[in-house]
């Protein structure tokens, strides 16, 4: 019986962090988002370290509107050590309204995770995203490189939000 009830505790507690939604705290998405302007294929041009990304290189998220108001997500990197491309597509939904920029994602149905929109340039040329806590952050460009302005813009907000930026690696965009 003991050993039923700790591994209903483990699994209870397995799923609800790797179903966090939520924003880290003192982190918050974007107002006024229109998710038409986001659609489309975004370049990342760094991220913090996580195991489904982990030596990617060319990394592009492509985003579509499903049917259903859901969006499909394609993410593509390349992973040069087996001189192959990885593909892995899922799905997003709003957690609220659709005018925040504050997601749902999934690439392995039931599980979500949080996807942030925490800051945008006004003709959705470049975005900070930030996941569920600390651990997770991206920066987004709809070119493969990024301004150095632009890119001191993003480092600095994610600095203040206390994100730790001096871990993000940069993204190869090199073919």
């Amino acid at each position: 019986m003991k050993l039923w009830r700790n591994l209903y505790l483990l699994i209870s507690s397995l799923l609800s962090l790797s179903c966090s939604m939520s924003s880290p705290k003192g982190v918050k998405a974007v107002e006024n988002f229109d998710l038409n302007q986001y659609l489309g294929l975004w370049y990342e041009i760094a991220r913090l370290d996580n195991r489904f990304e982990r030596g990617l290189e060319r990394v592009t998220a492509n985003y579509m509107l499903n049917p259903d108001g859901s969006v499909k997500v394609i993410n593509r990197g390349f992973l040069p050590e087996l001189h192959q491309w990885r593909k892995s597509i899922g799905k997003a939904k709003f957690i609220g309204s659709p005018k925040k920029g504050s997601l749902k994602v999934s690439f392995f149905w039931p599980f979500y995770g949080g996807y942030h929109v925490i800051a945008l340039h006004p003709e959705y040329r470049y975005a900070l995203v930030a996941g569920p806590s600390r651990n997770y952050l991206w920066l987004l460009s709809r070119t493969p490189r990024l301004e150095t302005a632009e890119t001191e813009s993003l480092l600095n907000l994610a600095r203040e939000l206390n994100f730790p930026v001096d871990k993000l690696i940069w993204v190869n965009q090199d073919e």
